[in-house]
């Protein structure tokens, strides 16, 4: 198993993944910061898990939206966006497992 070093909120992590798959969870990781700072700056500190809850739940939203915001199942580009959003949520949530089992 191959580990990816990342930081958010100026803390840093290494986290388990698939070989071939650090660049991809260190890109990710590295928007999830933009996303927290974002948000740390809208509604101040409020503490590291608070700010990543609602990180998690703005992502989940857009997912959501996303998922169900198809007029028609006609528009295969629309369908491979909604595929790939499935994907990186499920990436997202095994991350978070790994993270919250780590000692």
């Amino acid at each position: 198993m191959a580990k990816a070093d990342i930081t958010i909120r100026g803390r840093a992590y290494s986290v388990a993944c698939a070989p071939g798959q650090e660049a991809r969870l260190t890109s990710l990781a590295y928007q999830l910061d933009l996303r927290v700072s974002q948000i740390a700056g809208a509604v101040g500190d409020i503490g590291d898990e608070r700010i990543l809850l609602i990180a998690a739940l703005a992502l989940l939203d857009e997912l959501d939206a996303a998922q169900h915001g198809k007029v028609s199942g006609s528009d295969p580009a629309a369908e491979h966006v909604a595929r790939a959003l499935d994907d990186a949520a499920a990436r997202i949530e095994a991350i978070a497992t790994r993270i919250e089992t780590q000692p």
